[in-house]
């Protein structure tokens, strides 16, 4: 009987701070004035007005930061960050996305705003193409120096990892290593290198790796450097004198065996597709291929691309007037009209016409012939008068005092550009179902892609992959293998509607076309590039409504939560696609910053308190089969997604409180992972299409590894580890498995079960734990695989005895 993550976990939701917290200004632009995470502006939940207005294009601009409280305090404003975080000796670089006004609020508040990377002329550029991360604690960091203190003859360096890599036509040596000083002592480490087997150390160069400090808190040395030979060992002296060896090992090698068969079809996508092109597309193919793909229309239709007519009228908030129409803009809406006139006669009282859909205004004068019409008293008369057509309200909940000056008839508008094709009615969500067995009966995979609206490769990967599953079907042995035992679901655009306004309307757009905003906020049309809710952030598990970080409650926030979780329809889809019971491992796809992340992908502020790492086994089976996967896209052109941008989300970006795979693994037990494919939204289209075909490489790999998870029969094995431990009557103990596994385990003699002791990991990236326990101390235990394979068919129901047992002493050699 397997055991999912989902059976196992509870949330645990921290008490989120609400109180509305007025934006300052800070007076010097200095990185050090900045607010930390924990003060005002890092807050969960509490946002500044970053002050997006209509028209506004926003650019992908550089942000520089000193470190990763700074980080948490500017993802904590609900700026609208692009997928890249660089850290470097000189502090953290970030991509946010942000039109004029916003920079210049950014810069009022002292952050350093640097480079713009990518313009809207990018943006176009590509639509003319078109038709052709680390969090960890200090209790961590003191266990490792602990640990170092018991075990007398420990190096005070330990070498956690030694990758070698091809990327391009390079080579590089990617080093991380733990030194016990390194939460005090800013020394950076030198590592020598052989130059393969047999040579000496050194033979092969040096280079340096330098402290990765997360929130004040000190993780481990790392660093890459080219090299021009493969090396087989290195070795670090620390500081003190204390010396490390390890051997290198390959990150991401290339089988020899290509698992890509004679014949084998891809290359199926020829330029950007929007969402009702991508949809047209999986229509097709389930046409094409009945016997093996169906398309799902998921429960709940979005709101739609729609939006009501507005206008703003007025030049300063006291004498500002907003007007909706009550009709959607297609359907009437922008057919009103409205305008505001001066009588140019003494002593007029205000009054409102209506003609069909025409209104006009007369304002009230003294006895100057001065107008006196207040925008308040303005915002009342219609409403009285044309209360049938339009809303009128006074400018983001202004008393509306002053007055109002005349305006020439203006049309309301929708402001859409979208043609006739693009539908305005709420929109259904597709995903095409593939597999020769579509009733629950198989495994499930799910693949899903475009939460957010301007990533316009991540659909290409969807789509490219269920052409190659589908394509390659009858001739292709592996695909057969797969298609007859899985059941695939692939949803290429959860987010239609925010698709197709990044499409036609602004190529920044992020989130959906919700309007959540109240009439006392930005409502009004000068907001309406900023309406939405983030669709990655409005998920169940360890969200803002928990007090989690990296999400706003701002309406015009980048990363606005939604007014409550899964309260979108495109989540709530989601959420019905993650709860059919066979489906057990999934991928969404993202771009940009070439990440491969999983769980946990958010934490709480100040202090970092994470969600809850996935056990020593998961992790190692997130580890492995990421390898897989990796391994599959790099072959396509050589790309590596780096180690440092391999792990959990929240280690290798930032936290995303209420992310999909958050509610995916913790919710639902789903070995979820997350694609950022790429290094821009909407890259030129030679790169995009690169981009899609490796992607899809490691996507069907993902469909591979579900496969081999389900027929895994092997059963772990496991051992003692027992060496001398820091006092005379004590021994240090580790167990060994064979293969990514659990271990459970009992010191009292007792029968080892499900909830006995689970051994667990030493902390971020640094295997299991080492167990100080008196000599003689009788160990009972037995592994489980993360595919529920148990050690000798044990029974762990405490009824039989053939678990592992052991006793703690040194042995003799």
């Amino acid at each position: 009987m397997r055991r999912s993550p989902g059976n196992r976990r509870r949330r645990h939701p921290l008490v989120a701070t609400t109180a509305a917290v007025a934006a300052v200004l800070l007076a010097s632009p200095a990185l050090a004035a900045l607010p930390e995470a924990g003060t005002p502006s890092g807050v969960p939940g509490v946002t500044v007005d970053l002050g997006r207005m209509a028209g506004e294009e926003a650019s992908v601009v550089e942000i520089r930061l000193a470190d990763s409280a700074q980080l948490d305090a500017l993802v904590a404003t609900g700026v609208d960050l692009d997928h890249q975080v660089s850290r470097t000796e000189q502090g953290i670089v970030v991509h946010a996305v942000v039109t004029p006004n916003e920079v210049a609020t950014l810069r009022a508040m002292g952050y350093q705003v640097g480079a713009t990377v990518f313009s809207p002329a990018d943006s176009a550029a590509r639509l003319k193409e078109r038709a052709a991360t680390i969090a960890a604690h200090r209790a961590q960091n003191s266990a490792f120096t602990a640990s170092l203190a018991r075990a007398a003859e420990a190096s005070d360096v330990k070498i956690i990892r030694a990758d070698y890599y091809t990327s391009g036509t390079d080579q590089v040596l990617s080093v991380e290593a733990k030194w016990a000083e390194g939460q005090t002592s800013t020394s950076a480490l030198t590592v020598l290198r052989d130059s393969g087997p047999g040579t000496e150390i050194g033979s092969g160069g040096s280079q340096t790796i330098t402290r990765f400090v997360d929130a004040g808190v000190y993780l481990y040395h790392r660093g890459a450097a080219p090299v021009t030979t493969r090396p087989e060992y290195i070795q670090i002296t620390s500081p003190t004198g204390d010396v490390a060896v390890a051997k290198v090992t390959e990150w991401l090698p290339i089988p020899p065996k290509d698992p890509e068969g004679p014949g084998y079809q891809k290359d199926f996508v020829t330029s950007y597709l929007t969402p009702t092109e991508l949809y047209a597309r999986i229509h097709q193919l389930a046409a094409d291929f009945p016997n093996l793909a169906e398309v799902v229309e998921l429960p709940y239709r979005t709101n739609g691309y729609r939006r009501k007519a507005q206008a703003v009228l007025g030049s300063t908030n006291a004498s500002r007037i907003a007007i909706d129409s009550l009709a959607w803009g297609h359907q009437g809406g922008n057919d009103i009209s409205v305008e505001l006139v001066d009588p140019g006669a003494a002593n007029q009282a205000l009054s409102v016409s209506v003609t069909g859909k025409d209104i006009r205004v007369s304002l009230g004068t003294d006895a100057t012939g001065a107008v006196t019409s207040t925008a308040a008293q303005v915002v009342a008369a219609l409403n009285a008068n044309a209360g049938s057509l339009i809303q009128a309200y006074t400018y983001r909940g202004n008393t509306g005092d002053g007055v109002v000056a005349p305006a020439a008839r203006t049309m309301l508008s929708d402001g859409l550009s979208a043609p006739a094709s693009v539908s305005r009615d709420p929109h259904p969500v597709y995903a095409i179902r593939i597999g020769k067995h579509r009733d629950g009966s198989k495994l499930g995979v799910l693949a899903y892609a475009q939460e957010h609206a301007r990533e316009w490769v991540p659909p290409l990967v969807a789509i490219e992959t269920a052409e190659r599953l589908l394509r390659n079907y009858a001739h292709d042995g592996r695909t057969k293998q797969l298609l007859n035992n899985l059941d695939i679901w692939i949803a290429p655009s959860i987010n239609p509607d925010g698709g197709h306004y990044s499409f036609y309307d602004s190529n920044s757009q992020r989130k959906n076309m919700t309007n959540h905003c109240p009439l006392t906020g930005a409502a009004d049309a000068l907001a309406r590039n900023s309406w939405g809710v983030d669709n990655n952030r409005n998920y169940t598990e360890y969200s803002l409504f928990d007090g989690y970080a990296g999400a706003s409650a701002n309406c015009t926030s980048g990363t606005y939560a939604g007014p409550s979780e899964l309260s979108e329809p495109e989540n709530k889809n989601l959420d019905w696609l993650a709860s059919r019971p066979n489906i057990k491992f999934s991928m969404n796809l993202h771009s940009s910053g070439n990440y491969f992340m999983w769980s946990p992908g958010a934490y709480a502020t100040p202090g970092r308190i994470s969600a809850p790492r996935p056990t020593l086994a998961e992790e190692s089976f997130f580890w492995g089969a990421s390898s897989r996967i990796l391994t599959a896209i790099k072959r396509h052109r050589n790309m590596a997604v780096t180690p440092a941008r391999t792990g959990p989300i929240s280690d290798v970006l930032y936290s995303a409180a209420g992310n999909s795979g958050d509610m995916l693994w913790y919710k639902y037990g789903i070995y979820a992972w997350n694609f950022e494919v790429g290094t821009s939204f909407q890259p030129p289209w030679d790169e995009a299409h690169n981009e899609a075909m490796e992607f899809a490489n490691g996507l069907v790999e993902l469909m591979r590894v579900a496969h081999d998870f389900d027929t895994d029969h092997r059963r772990p094995t496991s051992r003692l580890s027992v060496t001398p431990g820091p006092t005379r009557d004590t021994v240090n103990v580790t167990f060994e498995v064979s293969e990514p596994a659990a271990v459970f385990y009992t010191l009292d003699r007792s029968a080892p079960t499900y909830s006995s002791t689970l051994y667990a990991s030493a902390g971020i990236r640094e295997g299991g734990e080492v167990l100080t326990l008196p000599v003689g101390t009788r160990i009972h235990w037995f592994s489980v695989d993360a595919a529920g394979n148990v050690e000798n068919n044990y029974r762990p129901d405490g009824r039989r005895k053939n678990y592992n047992k052991g006793i703690a002493v040194v042995p003799r050699h």
